[in-house]
This record gives C-alpha cells, sequence and structure tokens, in this order.
C-alpha cells in the first residue's frame, strides 16, 4: 500500500515568479492552514515527496520546512514527519508577527484595516527609529482577529523605503516585508498592562475598563537598521505570555 499522501491542496509553484521556490512552497503551506485544509496536527507529506511533486530539490523542501518551523507554523518530530502546531506559546525568544501566532494556534488570522496612510515621522517615531525629520513613513491601524474573535488593536510604522507602497501589505505585514527582503531579525519589545478605554474596548468587544496588554516592539533589520515601530494592544481575557527562562551562568 502507498504512503504517499495527495499535494493538491497546496498551490502549484511558478519557476517564472521572482519570488524563491522554497517561499513560494511557504505561502503555499500558510495559504493551507488559513483556509483550513490543514488543521491543527495535520502532517505534511514527507520532504521526499514534495520535492517530487513539486519537481524542486531536497534542499529547497528542507529550507522551506525550516522557516515554518522557526515560524511556529509547523513542528518536526523525529522519525515522524512535520506537522502543523496545534497551540501557541508566545515564546520571547522568537521573533514571529500576529498571523503566525494566531495559525500556530490552530486559528485562522484576518484583519480589519482602520489606517492606512503615508506621512512624515513625528519626533517620537523618529528618534526611535533613528531617522531624519520629514522622512517618509507608513502607517498601518488594523484590528486584529482570530478567526471571528477580536484579539487585539495593532497601530504599525513602517519606514516607507522598505516598501513599494501602501498597498504591499495585504494579510501579513511580515509577509509583505519578507517578500521585499526587509523582514525585521530582531526586535526589542517591551510589555505593560493597561485598562482599556471605551473604544478601545468597543473594538475588541469587551467591557471599558477591562484589564489589557500593551505590546510595544521596535524591529530591526540585519544591518542593524531600525524599520518598524509597533503598538498592539490585547485583551487580557485572550493573550497568553510565555517566557523560558534559564538559570544565569
Amino acid at each position: 500500500m502507498s504512503d504517499r499522501m495527495n499535494t493538491s491542496f497546496l498551490k502549484p509553484l511558478d519557476p517564472n515568479d521572482t519570488q524563491p521556490l522554497y517561499q513560494q512552497l511557504q505561502r503555499a503551506v500558510r495559504d493551507a492552514i488559513d483556509s483550513r485544509v490543514l488543521g491543527p496536527d495535520d502532517a505534511l507529506p514527507s520532504e521526499r515527496q514534495l520535492a517530487e511533486d513539486f519537481a524542486v530539490s531536497r534542499i529547497t523542501v528542507r529550507r522551506a520546512i525550516e522557516g515554518l518551523v522557526e515560524e511556529g507554523l509547523l513542528v518536526s518530530r523525529q522519525g515522524s514527519g512535520n506537522f502543523v502546531c496545534s497551540r501557541v506559546e508566545k515564546n520571547f525568544a522568537k521573533l514571529t508577527s500576529f498571523s503566525e501566532d494566531m495559525r500556530a494556534r490552530g486559528s485562522r488570522p484576518h484583519s480589519v484595516w482602520l489606517k492606512r496612510a503615508q506621512g512624515t515621522v513625528t519626533p517620537e517615531e523618529a528618534l526611535k527609529l533613528a531617522l531624519s525629520p520629514g522622512s517618509q513613513v507608513y502607517r498601518f491601524h488594523r484590528l486584529r482577529f482570530a478567526d471571528d474573535s477580536p484579539m487585539a488593536i495593532e497601530y504599525a510604522t513602517v519606514v516607507a523605503s522598505c516598501l513599494p507602497s501602501l498597498e504591499a501589505v495585504g494579510a501579513s505585514l511580515y509577509n509583505a516585508l519578507g517578500e521585499h527582503g526587509n523582514r525585521p531579525v530582531r526586535a526589542l519589545q517591551r510589555l505593560r498592562a493597561l485598562l482599556l478605554d471605551p473604544e478601545q474596548a468597543r473594538l475588541l468587544q469587551a467591557a471599558p475598563g477591562a484589564a489589557g496588554l500593551l505590546v510595544e516592539r521596535l524591529g530591526y533589520l540585519r544591518d542593524g537598521r531600525a524599520i518598524e515601530l509597533s503598538q498592539s494592544i490585547y485583551r487580557g481575557d485572550t493573550y497568553d505570555v510565555v517566557a523560558e527562562l534559564s538559570e544565569a551562568p
């Protein structure tokens, strides 16, 4: 009996696309997870089968899978294969996006746009992003959902030179930055508790004055440039923070 799995649920790769093949394969797997074709704990076809079915090298497949494992979308089990993650543990040692976190917990991420605009940096943004006065930035304000439940209000400011246009950002800001070679590789992140004001509570379908969590992030490229400044306000009853600690040497 053959142990081959059907791979028709994954979008075919386009050798004429400017995006590298491993990134196309990653996108195909993300889309399958987003559309619930792949669910929590579902197994992926083997690396050998993926390489054969998509006419790419095993190295290309392995690179795609390793990236998805790092994002928290897949987990590799020795001797068993690669599986869709069944739950999220928000490890602050790893830099992941909201969409990646929600997929990792088996939820479908999507957003409602509150604002999308181009402008010049504010004095605070210029200081944190190390930009000159008058520098151009893009601002992306969104209400973020997991399935049908509002999870966070996100206010992101991105250096304009890192994206070709405002419209380059679709479902995921980090995917858009990654496709243009500008995904942050490290970030400074600060968390603090707050009480939701009436507008925040309305958007998050919570009671005014309910507990919330503010996450501030400053993201950097590999060359040390800061390109992303964001504030995300989460409902306190829907988001857990997990940190792994080790004994100091």
